[in-house]
C-alpha cells in the first residue's frame, strides 16, 4: 500500500482483514496530508462532484478576488489550461447527475462500514449529530434545499422546508441573529480525522501490518506486467501487489508505470478556534460556502477551493477569508482580522487531489495486472474512505471489477 492517508489506510484495513500479508508505505507520518487538517465530514447530502453548472462561471468571477471562496489562479502551464478545459466539459447538468449518482451508490453503505470498524475495535470518532445548513437569505436556502432533495432522491433523509426567522438559530446554538434560514439533514456525521487516522494505524499494527513511516517511494520494479518490488528512500520492497493511494503524489507514481494523471490540487484551508457557544452539528454556511466542525472539543472551521497549480503554500489572506464569511454566520467572534493570530490555532492547506470530472480513481493500472490505485477523492477522501477500501480490496482479492467501482476506471479520463 503507498499512501498512509485515510484512503490508504482503509484499503490496508480492508486487505488485512481478508488474510493478505500488507505492508504501509508513507512518505511522512501516517494521516499527515490531506486527512490531517480537512473538516472530518462523513456525510451524504454534500457528496458530489465539484464540476458543476455554473462552477465554471462563478470561478472566472473569481480572478483577481483571492478572498472569493472559489478562487482561480491561471498558471502558464499547458497542462494546467487543459485541466481547466476538461473541468468545464464536465460541468453539465448531465455529467453532474451521471457523477452523483455514482458518488451516491458508492456511498450507500458507508455508515455501514463505519459501524463495521468501530465493532471491530478500530477507534473512527465517529459521531452523528446531522448538518446545519445555514442562510441570510430565506430564498437562497429554499432553492437549495430544492436541489437538495432532487438529489436526494430518497437516498438518505431531507427536510420538507426550511425554518426561517429567529427559529433558524434554535437549529444550533452557535448560530448568529444575522442568520435568517436554516434547515436540518439529520444524521449527517463528523470525525476527528487525524485521530481516525490514528485508530486505523493501531488496528493495522494490531493486525501485523508493518508500517513503514517517511521512506518515500520513488518507481517500481516490474517483469512480464506485474510489480514485483517497490523503490523506496529505504531500500526495496518486494511485493505481490501494489496499491497506490498517494494523493496528489499518485500521479508521479503512475506516470513510472506509463499511465500519468491530470491531477490538480484544490487547495482547501481550515483552522481550528474555540466558541462560546460551540456548535453542536457540523454546519455548511450556504451563501459564503464555507464549513464548520466540532471536532476533538474545538471548533474546525474551513472552506474554499483553490486552483492555483501544485503546491501547498498558505496564503494568509485566504484563511481571513474563511474566518470573515464564518462571522456572517457564527457571529463576531473576532473583531478585527489582527486578532486572528492570536486566536486560531493550527492554520492549514491542503491540496486535495482532483481529477477534472471531479470523480475518484478506483481501478486497476492498465498493464498491470497487479497494481491498482485510488485516489482523486478531492474533499470526499473521508466520507469515501472505507468504501472505497472496502471495493478495492473486492477488486484485488477476487480480480472482478465490483459494479459499482465502473464509473471511476482509468479508461473514462481518456474520453
Amino acid at each position: 500500500m503507498v499512501g498512509g492517508g485515510v484512503v490508504g489506510l482503509c484499503a490496508a484495513y480492508y486487505l488485512a482483514a481478508a488474510g493478505l500479508p500488507v505492508e504501509v508505505v508513507e512518505r511522512r507520518a501516517l494521516g499527515s496530508g490531506v486527512s490531517r487538517g480537512n473538516v472530518g465530514w462523513v456525510c451524504l447530502s454534500h457528496s458530489t462532484p465539484v464540476p458543476a453548472p455554473g462552477v465554471v462561471r462563478y470561478a472566472l468571477r473569481s480572478l483577481g478576488r483571492p478572498d472569493s471562496p472559489l478562487y482561480l489562479r491561471p498558471l502558464p502551464d499547458p497542462a494546467f489550461v487543459r485541466w481547466l478545459w476538461r473541468f468545464w466539459r464536465s460541468s453539465t447538468p448531465a455529467a453532474f447527475r451521471r457523477g452523483y449518482a455514482a458518488i451516491a451508490e458508492l456511498n450507500h453503505h458507508t455508515f455501514d462500514l463505519f459501524d463495521g470498524m468501530r465493532e471491530a475495535g478500530v477507534t473512527t470518532t465517529l459521531t452523528r449529530p446531522g448538518m446545519v445548513h445555514a442562510f441570510l437569505s430565506p430564498s437562497e436556502a429554499r432553492h437549495h434545499l430544492a436541489i437538495q432533495r432532487e438529489m436526494a432522491d430518497g437516498h438518505y433523509p431531507m427536510p420538507d422546508d426550511v425554518t426561517t426567522g429567529p427559529d433558524a438559530q434554535m437549529l444550533d446554538d452557535a448560530l448568529s441573529p444575522d442568520v435568517r434560514a436554516a434547515y436540518l439533514v439529520e444524521g449527517e456525521g463528523v470525525v476527528d480525522p487525524e485521530a481516525f487516522a490514528r485508530g486505523l494505524g493501531e488496528a493495522l499494527a494490531a493486525a501485523g501490518v508493518k508500517v513503514h513511516e517517511n521512506a518515500e517511494v520513488t518507481g517500481f520494479r516490474s517483469a512480464a506486467g506485474r510489480v514485483t518490488a517497490l523503490r523506496t528512500s529505504q531500500g526495496e520492497i518486494p511485493c505481490g501487489a501494489v496499491v497506490i493511494a498517494a494523493g496528489m503524489h499518485s500521479s508521479q507514481l503512475l506516470r513510472s508505470l506509463g499511465r500519468p494523471l491530470p491531477l490538480q490540487a484544490g487547495k482547501g484551508y481550515s483552522f481550528s478556534v474555540d466558541l462560546d457557544p460551540a456548535p453542536r452539528h457540523t454546519l455548511y454556511f450556504g451563501e459564503r460556502r464555507a464549513v464548520a466542525s466540532p471536532i476533538g472539543g474545538t471548533t474546525r472551521i474551513g472552506g474554499t477551493m483553490e486552483l492555483s497549480g501544485n503546491n501547498n503554500r498558505l496564503d494568509w489572506r485566504r484563511i481571513v477569508a474563511v474566518a470573515l464569511a464564518s462571522r456572517h454566520y457564527l457571529g463576531r467572534w473576532f473583531d478585527d482580522p489582527d486578532d486572528l493570530v492570536g486566536l486560531i490555532r493550527d492554520p492549514w492547506v491542503g491540496g486535495r487531489p482532483f481529477l477534472p470530472d471531479g470523480l475518484p480513481l478506483i481501478d486497476r493500472v492498465p498493464g498491470h495486472q497487479n497494481a491498482f490505485a485510488a485516489t482523486g477523492h478531492g474533499m470526499l477522501g473521508v466520507t469515501l474512505g472505507p468504501a472505497t477500501g472496502h471495493r478495492l480490496a473486492e477488486y484485488v482479492l477476487t480480480g472482478r471489477r465490483p459494479e459499482v467501482l465502473a464509473p471511476f476506471r482509468f479508461d473514462r479520463l481518456g474520453r
